[in-house]
């Protein structure tokens, strides 16, 4: 080859003809001797480690001292109901509640709202803290909880319809008339996952 060995090596290119299985290279010897027996050095550092490993809190008490915050944004759907004890989203009903209130204005959730607004109540979100929706800053900002509720579902890591039931959604919406489409939309739609029915 014209280019040194250090240079293939580095852009990971080798030819297959220069590879050879290691196991016919490694002497007998090698491959059957019993392993050297662990130093005291390294037996006290292992003793050490599983002591560590059986020390730590659990997630429930690391949570209850507030040491380990869930997340909010970005987790999936099952696992973050299932943490937080809520059928639905915390955010999605605080959100949906104050837009049924306040909210039934043109485009609420075509238009989008202040991006400093939007992750303002996002960090209060993930900080398991219900941001007062009330305040003047949102009330005169009305569209960043709709964009706040678009964000959420943007961010889940299996879409609200997952990924499973991606071709049978996009079978019902294309079939031939009307009351067909409802009526395979409603089928797929009971195929969802409870959290993500509800």
């Amino acid at each position: 080859s014209p280019f040194p060995l250090s240079v293939l090596l580095q852009v990971g290119f080798f030819p297959s003809e220069c590879v050879e299985l290691i196991n016919d290279k490694v002497p007998q010897s090698v491959t059957n001797s019993v392993p050297k027996p662990v130093s005291k050095k390294h037996g006290k550092l292992i003793t050490f480690l599983r002591t560590f490993m059986k020390s730590r809190p659990t997630k429930q008490k690391l949570k209850q001292r507030g040491i380990l915050k869930e997340r909010v944004f970005g987790c999936d759907l099952g696992e973050h109901l299932l943490n937080s004890g809520h059928d639905v989203p915390q955010v999605l009903k605080s959100c949906t509640e104050f837009i049924e209130k306040h909210g039934i204005v043109d485009g609420i959730y075509r238009l989008s709202g202040i991006a400093s607004n939007i992750q303002k109540l996002r960090h209060e979100f993930d900080s398991e803290q219900i941001p007062d929706l009330t305040k003047d800053i949102y009330i005169q900002d009305i569209h960043c909880v709709g964009s706040l509720c678009k964000l959420y579902f943007r961010e889940l890591p299996n879409p609200l319809l997952t990924y499973q039931l991606y071709e049978k959604f996009s079978d019902a919406v294309s079939a031939a008339t009307d009351e067909e489409r409802l009526v395979k939309i409603h089928d797929v739609i009971q195929q969802l996952p409870p959290p993500h029915y509800r």
